[in-house]
């Protein structure tokens, strides 16, 4: 395949998320069952493409690798530069974050009667393999940093909507909220459809 990575393991995923999401389930059980397809994806470091791996030294990136044709999903692949970080932020809708390169810190953050955002709990530590899941229902606010200073990391999230296109918020330190949408930092998408390759590996000469 000279070096071209194989893309089937997010093909897979990406069939396997939307029959999920076909047999209408509750939240819970998106995030539960979700939750283990992004496990079983980010088991391995094999698939994405070069591409939408590549950091950018001047902020992290977030390059979206499928969109469900009806906007009912979103899979990302967000790269972090040696250091990089979030501010605190909101999704607004469910969401799924699996580690596949590196380590990052999410602070998960709440905001007071006063309105200044605080953190909620210790940072939690996510290692290639581990999942996360966020949502306004189990808690929607946190900052995220890549865990090493000199190398980027890595991670692959799931979200409940186009997510470069959905309306949120960043919350500084002095108090408030900001609004903003993020877009993505690719413009093209990686083809997971072209099965010509498997097909031609295994008809007969």
């Amino acid at each position: 395949m000279s070096g071209v990575p194989a893309v089937a393991p997010l093909r897979e995923f990406v069939v396997a998320f939307g029959r999920l999401l076909d047999s209408g389930p509750n939240e819970p059980r998106i995030l539960s069952e979700g939750g283990a397809l992004l496990r079983r994806l980010v088991a391995r470091d094999d698939w994405l493409p070069d591409a939408f791996a590549q950091p950018d030294p001047a902020r992290y990136q977030q390059f979206l690798l499928h969109a469900d044709s009806t906007e009912r999903f979103s899979v990302v692949s967000f790269v972090w530069g040696p250091g990089q970080a979030t501010p605190v932020h909101d999704h607004t809708v469910w969401g799924l974050i699996g580690m596949l390169r590196g380590a990052e810190y999410s602070q998960a953050y709440a905001v007071g009667s006063d309105g200044l955002p605080r953190p909620r709990g210790e940072a939690v530590r996510l290692d290639a393999g581990d999942v996360e899941a966020v949502s306004p229902t189990i808690g929607d606010l946190h900052r995220v940093h890549n865990a090493h200073a000199d190398r980027a990391s890595i991670s692959i999230h799931v979200y409940g909507a186009n997510i470069g296109a959905v309306r949120r918020h960043t919350y500084p330190a002095e108090g408030g909220r900001k609004p903003f949408v993020s877009g993505y930092s690719n413009a093209l998408l990686p083809n997971l459809w072209d099965r010509s390759a498997e097909l031609r590996s295994t008809t007969s000469a």
